[in-house]
């Protein structure tokens, strides 16, 4: 730690210690020429943990209070469509421009969707908020692993991955606790009302590092102009305008009307998909098309169960506010120390494909125990933190293989574009799972049919996507080519 802070690596002001291929065993992602990049990137990530682990613990409470139960998956779907847009936009503003502006602005945005939910009277006002939530929390996501692609050598891509991840922990300790505890003891508006010292804290710590880091010059006027409707803003728009129509459809009780907006809301959603992700994403070709499928899988298998943890603890098995929001601390934790296992075993590329899939099976397995733990009176409500904290194990080795092996394949000059991918390709599964289970509420509601039976609908379609997701692992490395 010899080095001073004003050393800074290339793309930041001045020349990397040494050539980005050469790896130097002394060096650490909190040497001299990163630290502060690095403190600052990983406060901005442990923002938005806070925030998301949080809201989940107590949104529950705040669907009670708000009247809101009926619509309960927008609560969670709101933010994770309002990120695509917020995540694209990012993305290629990065690429044109750097990251520090789509920071600045996704900081801002994210603190006033805070004030927003914290004041909220209604259902729709709180969903306002939480759009303008999501629209922060894309660009902050971002512009984090844009950063990582650009600033750091190779060799310590991996540990700052890992590193992201554990930003989750502080917040996974705290914030589900003392979340639920602020809600039981007073209320819920102070969750959103406490993020927004914690957003300036976080400005103040990584905007002034991040405008010093600036995309590759050679490549600034290297992307042709498009006609502004194949442009990412508007399809980004559409995007989310068509999953929107898609999830609000699955609400409605008459089938004729259902089937026709949800076919609509594809026909509008799927070509925006392909327009903003990278080519044969749709495919899932093997490379960076079948990496931006696998980050998808993993996070609609993991976030998508996740989010309806708290309620069924809550709804079918009697748990308080911060007892629930210990399964979310726990999975939290465990996907840290799989994230640094899988960081510490990182060697070859090839390897990585096989830790995806071992991420899938064990993240699988915690599936079936919390739906055991949900559903199943005879079995311990807390049965469901061991479960989570298993699928957490999973997560981490998976979502570190498979993040630094896509972000390896792809070229410095498109780092901000495939980030910016990555982080759609999370949103948008989360957000439709999400928005699925929603539906299976509010169908299991009209029918009379309870919210056990929604509830195991919904981990029954997760536990599909991680066998899906285990099957296509293998596919996460394009072959190589000849000469």
């Amino acid at each position: 730690m010899s080095q001073h802070v004003d050393e800074l690596p290339e793309g930041i002001g001045g020349p990397a210690p040494e050539p980005k291929d050469t790896p130097n065993r002394a060096e650490s992602v909190f040497s001299g020429p990163y630290r502060a990049l690095s403190l600052g990137v990983i406060l901005s990530v442990g923002m938005v943990a806070f925030e998301s682990l949080g809201v989940a613990t107590v949104l529950p409470d705040i669907a009670r209070d708000l009247d809101g139960l009926g619509a309960y998956g927008w609560g969670l779907s709101a933010l994770m469509l309002a990120n695509i847009i917020g995540t694209v936009l990012a993305g290629r503003t990065a690429d044109l421009h750097g990251p520090w502006a789509p920071a600045a602005i996704g900081m801002t945005v994210f603190a006033l969707g805070c004030a927003l939910a914290g004041v909220a009277g209604s259902w729709p006002l709180f969903l306002a908020g939480r759009f303008l939530q999501g629209l922060g929390v894309g660009a902050v996501m971002a512009m984090a692993y844009t950063v990582i692609g650009l600033a750091y050598p190779e060799h310590l891509r991996a540990r700052m991955f890992a590193l992201l991840s554990s930003a989750w922990t502080i917040p996974s300790l705290v914030g589900p606790v003392l979340a639920g505890t602020l809600a039981d003891s007073t209320t819920w508006r102070a969750v959103f009302l406490l993020m927004l010292p914690i957003v300036a804290v976080a400005a103040f710590l990584s905007l002034p590092a991040l405008r010093r880091l600036e995309r590759p010059r050679a490549d600034r006027t290297a992307t042709p102009a498009d006609p502004w409707w194949k442009g990412p803003l508007a399809n980004s728009v559409l995007l989310t305008v068509g999953t929107g129509i898609l999830l609000q459809a699955l609400l409605l009780e008459n089938l004729v009307l259902l089937g026709v907006l949800a076919v609509a809301g594809c026909a509008i959603a799927l070509p925006a998909l392909r327009r903003v992700t990278p080519e044969g994403t749709l495919t899932a070709r093997p490379g960076l098309g079948a990496g931006v499928v696998i980050r998808g899988l993993l996070c609609g298998v993991y976030f998508g169960s996740e989010a309806y943890l708290p309620l069924g603890l809550q709804e079918l098995r009697g748990q308080s506010a911060w007892e629930a929001g210990l399964g979310l601390s726990a999975g939290a934790i465990t996907w840290v120390l799989g994230s640094a296992w899988q960081a510490k075993r990182d060697a070859t590329p090839g390897g990585r494909a096989t830790s995806v899939a071992l991420g899938f099976a064990v993240l699988l397995a915690g599936v079936g125990v919390i739906t055991l733990a949900i559903l199943t009176d005879a079995v311990p409500g807390w049965i469901a933190v061991l479960g989570w904290a298993i699928g957490g194990i999973g997560m981490g080795v998976a979502f570190n293989a498979s993040t630094t092996d896509t972000m390896e394949q792809t070229p410095a000059e498109r780092q901000g574009e495939l980030s910016g991918a990555l982080q759609l390709a999370q949103t948008l599964a989360t957000g439709v799972i999400a928005g699925l289970g929603g539906a299976a509420l509010a169908i299991s509601e009209h029918y009379d049919a309870g919210t056990r039976v929604a509830l195991g609908s919904l981990f029954g379609l997760t536990a599909l996507l991680a066998l899906f997701g285990l099957l296509l692992a293998r596919r996460l490395r394009a072959p190589a080519t000849a000469g």
